[in-house]
């Protein structure tokens, strides 16, 4: 693999990495944000948790484990 390839690659594996943990469900505070904007970060999280996956190979429940999140804990927050 070329090094731009290479360089290419890690950087969209952790710019993905950062998004999930800016939009992460464990994040939120219910109380300050509406539905539409929780409704928009779950959605850009899914977005970002799949293209993360296809990226690198791993289930979800790998990386939701990545980032501290159980699979139960998960499915209970989705809209």
């Amino acid at each position: 693999m070329p090094l731009t390839d290479t360089r290419a690659f890690l950087e969209r594996r952790n710019a993905l990495w950062l998004i999930l943990r800016q939009h992460s469900p464990d994040d939120v505070n219910a109380a300050e944000v509406n539905t539409d904007e929780l409704n928009a970060d779950a959605q850009v999280f899914e977005q970002a948790l799949t293209e993360l996956s296809k990226l690198i190979g791993w289930n979800r429940p790998r990386i939701l484990a990545g980032l501290g999140i159980s699979s139960a804990e998960s499915a209970a927050e989705q809209p």
